[in-house]
């Protein structure tokens, strides 16, 4: 009951809101050549899925996130345990990730398209450097705060260091990743379609945008794009949030909302 309930208050608020934008577009209160209404929004998404070229932008972003947050995870999740359980070697690198983590990844499109080309591969390696740093900074962070009272305990029943992270850090470390996961699960998709609309991809969710802005200026096309990026987000954040009720369901950061 309490899950139909969240789900009725998210369709009675989502509603709400597009009742308003309709309204205010119908009354006159907003221009309609910058602002479509709502319907006209959603007529023309519903009319772009029976467009095979529209699908396969959609698909093009969707790989490109896929592959980007794959990336990350492998990379960031096995780094910020090393990080976190070696202090010493927390120390010595807080300087270079505190320097790196700020950067936008924006800024970095020309270098990337000089070194990788402009090529999918720009928009893979900057949603990579982008969604890297939630999953790092939260494993790092679980693992700086795990209490000191379960390394000990472990210790006094003989587990050496390597059990002692394979059963008592990790397992306290999961959750908090997972929460990363989430949040760069977000940020690897913003980017891959902020880098097709800035880079000029060939293809994607972006590159569509694009076009449609700068073709004939159709607004409905614009909003249709930039709606479709926004479920794909809503889906993926409600998987994710799924799994995370399934598979750690032990913790209470398990299906936290991010």
């Amino acid at each position: 009951m309490p899950k139909r309930r969240r789900l009725l208050r998210g369709l009675a608020g989502t509603s709400g809101a597009l009742l308003l934008w309709e309204a205010a577009v119908r009354a006159g209160l907003v221009d309609g050549r910058f602002l479509p209404p709502p319907s006209a929004v959603i007529r023309t998404l519903v009319t772009l899925v029976g467009d095979g070229s529209f699908r396969r932008d959609v698909v093009a972003s969707v790989l490109a996130w896929v592959i980007a947050l794959g990336i990350a995870i492998v990379v960031a999740a096995p780094v910020g345990v090393l990080l976190g359980s070696v202090p010493g070697l927390r120390v010595a690198t807080r300087a270079i990730v505190e320097l790196l983590r700020p950067i936008p990844s924006v800024a970095l499109i020309p270098l990337v398209i000089l070194v990788v080309g402009g090529g999918p591969e720009a928009k893979i390696a900057l949603a990579v450097y982008a969604s890297v740093w939630p999953i790092l900074f939260n494993a790092v962070y679980a693992l700086g705060e795990i209490d000191p009272l379960l390394v000990d305990t472990a210790r006094a029943c003989g587990a050496g260091r390597v059990r002692i992270l394979a059963t008592v850090a990790v397992p306290h470390a999961a959750p908090f990743v997972f929460t990363g996961i989430r949040l760069s699960a977000a940020i690897a998709l913003i980017v891959v379609v902020s880098t097709e609309y800035l880079a000029g991809a060939s293809i994607g969710i972006g590159t569509f945008i694009l076009t449609a802005s700068s073709g004939g200026g159709r607004m409905d096309l614009v909003l249709a794009g930039a709606l479709t990026a926004g479920v794909i987000g809503c889906l993926v954040n409600e998987g994710l949030a799924a799994a995370g009720r399934r598979w750690l369901r032990w913790s209470p950061l398990g299906g936290a909302a991010v």
